[in-house]
Order: structure tokens, then C-alpha cells, then sequence
């Protein structure tokens, strides 16, 4: 197995334990390539849950710009129910698995089509 097969294993394993999903494995390995090279920064493959610069980052970037959506209010909450999720308490939030969550949120499993 490669580095991205490992990080996928371990994406899946926090949605199992640490967000209550069972993650559907083929969307969660096309959100991770989607994320490119970022998952392999430590800094970069997660996401600072309570810097509001970084929520207005995924928002802007992967909301607005990748999957579609309009800007407002439901965007933000979304988020905050991904990190809430996660756990606000867990100190590796990872993109990936913010990301699939976010997919799921608004159904736009067809991005990754």
C-alpha cells in the first residue's frame, strides 16, 4: 500500500470512530485525491477548526468553488457541524474527512463522478 492508501485507511477509520459514519470508500478516495498534495502537509491536511480565516478558506474554496454551492449562511453552519462532528476537541481534524463530510452534507456526491 502507498502513503495516500494508508491516509485513506486512516480518513475512513476517524469517520467510523471519531464522526460515527461508515464512509462510502470510493467517494472518500476520490475527495482525497481531490485534496492533492495538501494531504501529504502536515500543516495543510488538516483544518484549524476554531481559525475563522481557515473556515472562510474551506468555505470559499472548496464549497463555493468545488462543489458549487451558493454563498450563505447554511455554508458556515455546515461547517461548524462537520468540525462539531469531528469533535471540537480532536486536534487532528483532517481536510479529507471535513471535506467528505461536507460532501455528504449537501449531496453533491456527483462532483466526484
Amino acid at each position: 500500500m502507498g502513503k495516500r492508501d494508508d491516509l485513506i485507511a486512516q480518513y475512513a477509520d476517524d469517520l467510523k470512530t471519531k464522526c460515527g459514519m461508515t464512509p462510502d470508500m470510493d467517494l472518500l478516495t476520490k475527495v482525497t485525491i481531490g485534496c492533492g498534495p495538501a494531504i501529504y502537509d502536515a500543516d495543510a491536511s488538516t483544518v484549524a477548526g476554531s481559525q475563522p480565516a481557515e473556515l472562510e478558506t474551506v468555505k470559499k474554496n472548496f464549497l463555493i468553488k468545488k462543489l458549487g454551492l451558493e454563498d450563505g449562511p447554511a455554508l458556515s453552519e455546515a461547517i461548524d457541524k462537520a468540525i462539531e462532528t469531528y469533535g471540537k476537541s480532536e486536534r487532528n481534524k483532517y481536510r479529507a474527512v471535513i471535506y467528505y463530510m461536507l460532501t455528504k452534507h449537501f449531496g453533491k456526491e456527483s462532483v466526484y463522478g
